[in-house]
């Protein structure tokens, strides 16, 4: 009996006898089996690489988890203050509107804002510490 090789780019026909055929045959079997575990049980890094960056070069990767740490501390902080506190702090940092047009919607002057400000900046570095 015959029995092919195949290799990356080429293929080699042996001639076997018949009892050594199903041997060969059933190595081939317990091979590709456990080539199989092998690939089931690692995933590869390229199933997890979604947007091409995977280990992007150009960034500094202690710096991104300090802070990404600074901002949950910071969010944290930020949720110990008064609802109102918050509004003013959502207002200012991320709306970025000014405090003569938040004075003019509160009715109020702006030292009035600025001085509600200088309360939360003193309280946010207290709950930080």
């Amino acid at each position: 009996m015959k029995y092919d090789y195949h290799f990356n780019k080429e293929t080699i026909t042996i001639e076997v006898q018949e009892g050594d055929y199903d041997i060969l045959i059933e190595l081939d079997r317990l091979e590709r089996n456990v080539n199989q575990k092998e690939t089931r049980r690692h995933a590869s890094l390229d199933a997890f690489n979604l947007d091409g960056n995977l280990f992007p070069a150009n960034v500094d990767v202690e710096a991104e988890c300090i802070k990404n740490e600074e901002y949950q501390v910071l969010y944290k902080a930020i949720d110990q203050l008064l609802p109102q506190q918050q509004e003013l702090i959502k207002k200012v940092f991320f709306e970025k509107r000014t405090i003569v047009s938040i004075a003019r919607e509160e009715g109020v002057g702006e030292s009035a804002i600025r001085d509600r400000l200088n309360r939360i900046y003193k309280k946010l570095k207290e709950n930080l510490k």
